[in-house]
């Protein structure tokens, strides 16, 4: 047993072992404590507090068993804000490290990617990648920074094993762009859509670390260099934010502008994008409360869980006048908490000096076209702005404006890019199918079937062809929605079976024969007839009943529009 904070005991479930007598002793036993005993709360925290019962509930295997618990009184309601910021480290796509030419590929075996300067061999020197730079100013742009023309590389030094040099080559104190922005849309089930606008304070060059390999057993650590010396771009952002949505909607938007890019895999179960969240919570109109840093976030969708944990876990310790320390927290995917890794309370001197080994990185801020010098040796900014492809916004007006789709529409394809391809190839080659059908069987039943056997849209066996076929089939009233929807579970399932083979197969072909119909509107009648003389009295949501007894009689493959119109003359004889 342990006592958290006054009022609040944590039982744990040996207790529940016990014969139901013992725990009723113990109970009052602690009764008799928090009536009497202060804790040792500090006399600035010491507050008067009324006590009150209420019910407990102590889980006994099966049986739930109620005791009586001597509580203080909540503490008032007040209003708290929180504040999150994220620090994103996004691996540059290169074919070489950003100081030695060591390839970057992901899967290597162990230590053979590491090049005699990887592994801090005496006399070894830095060469910058200029790839990586060119790629650093291109995302920088993207996301609206100030391009620096002079940047400078420092030494942060600490010591790790995995870190052969004892520092960390960076751009701590003059970095290569500063003072970005990036706008991006904040999509919450059940809310609004609205846009969040978040700056960007800093974009710099860093080389990783290795790698640790952690032996259990063995009871021994490993070093693998492979990612020792790999490309970084950091991007340090302000505390704008202030939910996990957010937080979330944020990394996405900047997944899909890296991608475009083409600067960033950004596959994060492969290490390329990690992203570490600051979060705290105050006061209204009060200094911005104790942080706390959560790492080890895997996926876009933990962010938003990870945030929103965190900062619900320090909205109760503030709510119960406890306080929130500075530490180092890492997320836990399957319990879906954060745990505490270290404290952060002692200031650790990175001691950064600048890398004698690297000159000052100088950019060419001029345009080319303005005058006739060469410059293939140095970097031209201006020429790397006009290289940049349209961004993920400016996807979304176009496709809002040119094919009248609604904001979250337009939103959710772009968000999707395997979405917006299909949706652009359709459209292009088969201009007859309305806009809305199209959309509508993307995002309402594609996107639904991949949520449901939970899988990404990327990894739907579903091609180009397959969703075109089903589209015509829809279109051309071959077969009906349900079908339409069954089918994109066989095709996935199917994959090097065509569309019109599985319709055959698995006798999917819509019902349309007028006599049919009426047949089963006929029967469907006769079976609902309470439903009939509702419909006939006034009711016509009535209709609805009579109209699913038809789809059942039919297997769910009658022509619905042609039902409804045979359903509605024959009740009106």
């Amino acid at each position: 047993i342990r006592c958290d904070t006054i009022g609040h005991v944590l039982l744990y479930e040996s207790l529940s072992l016990l014969p139901e007598q013992k725990i009723s002793q113990l109970f009052y036993v602690f009764s008799y404590i928090f009536s009497n005993f202060s804790f040792n709360i500090p006399k600035k925290k010491r507050k008067k507090k009324k006590k009150m019962l209420r019910k407990i509930f102590i889980l006994d295997r099966p049986n739930i068993r109620t005791f009586t618990q001597v509580q203080t009184n909540k503490l008032p309601k007040r209003k708290w804000k929180s504040v999150v910021g994220l620090e994103v480290h996004a691996q540059i796509s290169s074919e070489s490290k950003l100081f030695s030419e060591s390839p970057t590929k992901y899967g290597l075996p162990v230590n053979t990617a590491v090049s005699y300067f990887d592994a801090s061999l005496p006399g070894t020197l830095p060469v910058l990648n200029r790839k990586c730079v060119e790629s650093g100013i291109k995302t920088a742009l993207a996301l609206n920074c100030q391009v620096n023309e002079v940047s400078m590389f420092d030494r942060k030094h600490y010591f790790y094993a995995d870190l052969p040099n004892g520092y960390q080559i960076t751009q701590q104190r003059s970095a290569l762009a500063n003072n970005g922005q990036i706008t991006f849309p904040v999509i919450v089930p059940g809310k609004k859509i609205y846009y969040k606008t978040v700056r960007l304070l800093q974009l710099q060059l860093e080389q990783d670390s290795g790698k640790s390999l952690h032996d259990e057993e063995l009871k021994r650590s490993l070093i693998d260099l492979n990612r020792a010396g790999l490309p970084l771009m950091e991007l340090v952002f302000a505390p704008d934010l202030e939910t996990g949505e957010e937080a979330a909607s944020l990394v996405k938007e900047l997944i899909l502008i890296m991608r475009r890019l083409n600067t960033c895999s950004c596959k994060m179960e492969e290490g390329a994008l990690r992203v570490d969240a600051n979060i705290s919570v105050h006061e209204p109109d009060q200094p911005l409360g104790v942080r706390t840093e959560v790492k080890n976030i895997g996926s876009v969708r933990s962010i938003s869980q990870a945030v929103s944990y965190e900062i619900q876990r320090q909205l109760e310790i503030v709510a119960a006048g406890g306080d929130v320390y500075n530490e180092t927290r890492s997320w836990d995917a399957e319990k879906r908490r954060t745990l505490t890794m270290r404290d952060k309370e002692v200031l650790q001197d990175y001691r950064f000096m600048p890398e004698p080994n690297l000159p000052p990185l100088r950019l060419n801020m001029k345009d080319v076209q303005l005058n006739g010098e060469n410059h293939t040796c140095s970097i031209c900014v201006p020429l790397i702005a006009k290289e940049l492809p349209e961004l993920p916004e400016q996807t979304r007006k176009d496709l809002i404006e040119t094919y009248k789709l609604n904001t979250e529409t337009g939103i959710i394809l772009v968000n999707e890019p395997v979405l917006l391809e299909h949706f652009q190839n359709i459209v292009k080659n088969f201009p007859d199918i309305p806009k809305k059908m199209i959309t509508n069987f993307l995002i309402n039943d594609l996107m639904t079937y991949c949520n449901k056997i939970n899988i990404n849209i990327e990894e739907c066996n579903l091609t180009y062809n397959h969703i075109k076929d089903i589209l015509k089939a829809l279109y051309n009233e071959k077969i009906n929605l349900y079908s339409a929807r069954r089918l994109i579970e066989l095709a996935h399932e199917h994959l090097n079976t065509n569309v019109n083979e599985l319709i055959m197969i698995y006798d999917l072909q819509q019902i349309s024969n007028v006599d049919t119909i009426e047949n089963y509107c006929l029967q469907a009648m006769e079976t609902q007839s309470k439903a009939v003389k509702q419909y006939q009295s006034g009711k016509t949501k009535a209709l609805f009943a009579i109209v699913g007894e038809v789809a059942k009689l039919s297997n769910q493959k009658a022509n619905m529009k042609s039902v409804v119109q045979c359903l509605e003359r024959l009740l009106k004889k």
